[in-house]
Parts: C-alpha cells; sequence; structure tokens
C-alpha cells in the first residue's frame, strides 16, 4: 500500500498502532476535551447525533486511525468529510459558561480551538502509550509532537499556533488544565461521565470494558476526575497500577499481530450496541433539559 501522511517509522503511527493506546486514548481525549466549554458547546449545538453518542464517537475514531494507517486517498476521502462537516460547527454561546459569556463565539475553524482539539489527542496518546506500552525518550517525544502537530495541520490548523517543542506543549497543556478556563458544562458531564462508565458493549465483553474505563479514568488528572464526579480510591489506584503493569509484560508474550492494528472491530461493535439498545426503545445516556 502506498505511504499515507504518516507513513512507518513515524512516531505517532508507531503510537498508535498498539491497540491498547487505540481503545484508551479517545476516551481520555473526549472528556479532557469537554473541560473547554467552547469547542464542547460548538460541538454539541452543530450536530443531530445526541441522542447516539457513541455511533458518532466510534465513526470519528474510525476516521482517525484512516489518516494513521490510510494511504493518502483514503485520508483525503476523510479530510474532505471532516472539512464539510466542520462548515456547520459556527455560532455564538447561548447562556454563561464559565468565565466566557452568552455571545461568545464559536468556530470549528478557530485556530485556538482546533489547537485545543488537536491537543488533547496528543496529550492523551502520549500518557496512554506510556502507561500500557513504555516510556518515551526525549527525542520520541519531539518526533510525536511534531507528527500531532502535522494531524492538526492536515485540518486547517496554522503550524504557527502549535507549541514549538514537546516540552512548551506539556507545559502549555498542564496551564490549561490548571488553568480559569477550566469549566464542565451541565450536559458536559454526563456526556464524560458516560464515556468514562457506559460504553456499550454486548454483555461478555462487559468485565473487559469495566478494566479498560479503570484505566481511563488513572490517566485522567485529578482535577478532571473530579470534575466529572468520577470517584478514585487507593483500591482503583491499585487496580491501575496492576492492570497497566500486566499490560505493559503482555507485550513480551502476545504476537504482534494481536497487539497491533487498527481498531475498526472495536469501534464498530460499539456503534452497533448502541443501535440495537436504541431500536429497542432505550438510550445510553440521558441529557439534562436544554
Amino acid at each position: 500500500m502506498a505511504d499515507g501522511y504518516f507513513p512507518h517509522g513515524s512516531m505517532l503511527r508507531h503510537v498508535q498502532e498498539h491497540r491498547a493506546v487505540g481503545q484508551t486514548y479517545g476516551q481520555r481525549a473526549l472528556i479532557i476535551g469537554a473541560t473547554h466549554p467552547v469547542p464542547y458547546v460548538g460541538t454539541s449545538a452543530s450536530t443531530n447525533a445526541k441522542e447516539r453518542p457513541f455511533m458518532r464517537l466510534s465513526a470519528t475514531a474510525e476516521a482517525f486511525e484512516s489518516i494513521f494507517f490510510g494511504d493518502r486517498a483514503e485520508a483525503d476521502r476523510v479530510l474532505a468529510m471532516v472539512h464539510q462537516m466542520h462548515t456547520k460547527v459556527k455560532g455564538t454561546l447561548d447562556r454563561d459558561e464559565g468565565n466566557f459569556p452568552a455571545g461568545t463565539p464559536y468556530d470549528a475553524f478557530d485556530p485556538e480551538l482546533m489547537l485545543w482539539t488537536m491537543a488533547m489527542l496528543a496529550d492523551s496518546s502520549r500518557v496512554a502509550f506510556e502507561a500500557l506500552v513504555r516510556p518515551l525518550g526525549a527525542d520520541e517525544k519531539e518526533r510525536l509532537w511534531a507528527d500531532w502537530v502535522r494531524f492538526g495541520e492536515l485540518f486547517g490548523m496554522p503550524r504557527s499556533v502549535a507549541p514549538e517543542t514537546a516540552a512548551d506543549f506539556e507545559a502549555w497543556m498542564q496551564a490549561q488544565l490548571a488553568g480559569p478556563d477550566f469549566h464542565v458544562t451541565d450536559e458536559a458531564r454526563v456526556v464524560g461521565r458516560a464515556i468514562a462508565l457506559d460504553m456499550p458493549v454486548p454483555i461478555q465483553l462487559r468485565p473487559g470494558i469495566t478494566g479498560t474505563n479503570l484505566v481511563v479514568r488513572g490517566m485522567l488528572p485529578e482535577r478532571v476526575r473530579k470534575a466529572f464526579g468520577l470517584s478514585w480510591t487507593p483500591a482503583h489506584a491499585a487496580a491501575y497500577a496492576g492492570i497497566t503493569a500486566g499490560v505493559r509484560a503482555s507485550h513480551r508474550v502476545v504476537p504482534d499481530q494481536v497487539r497491533l492494528g487498527r481498531n475498526t472491530g472495536l469501534f464498530r461493535l460499539v456503534s452497533r450496541t448502541e443501535r440495537r439498545i436504541i431500536q429497542r426503545g432505550g438510550r445510553t445516556m440521558e441529557l439534562p433539559a436544554a
């Protein structure tokens, strides 16, 4: 297959091809991303899929893997589709949210908001890899950050808005998560908790998804867990340490064809499970009244 934007040997591809990373980084990124009310409200107000959130999120995750692993033709099809969807994400906040008053504008093509969206993915990618695979060296972190900046550019993000180095980016992330603009809307809290705790899967896979959810919660900063009301006890911390150590150790014995590759099957399973729940008249989450 012809090389895509992230060919074999690129750091982003190396990190994301680990299925354990692909199965966890997105949940973490979505939860952290919901702590900025402007992009959260803008995206929520522009979607027709509020009642089927996991179908939408699974489709997004699959689209990203097309960009990570596909050839340029496959990636360009996804990028064109996303660009078209983003043209509809533009408006203003209809109420005060944290530091942002009603009337604050949002636009999917705002460079700073594009940086925020990419940054949540980039930070979660690194955190998940280091928790579930191995620590990254300084040079590897630089290469990974450079690849994520390239990823953002593919969606139209100007390179000039991105922190220059991986260290600069980590400092920027810490400032964002500790800063005054951190705010979780009522709807975002419901959605974030569902993403952290209630991913729809068939009953036989629920023990496994429970472990995955615990890992995602463990990878979240404490302020984020508290904002979404996600409990974290010493018992949770001990279980997290045991699971992540076991996953890291398993890489020595689990074949590459099991450890590495796309997570298409899992994403589509989640989507099908939610569709069945809806077809039976149920819901995967109850959103607060507008």
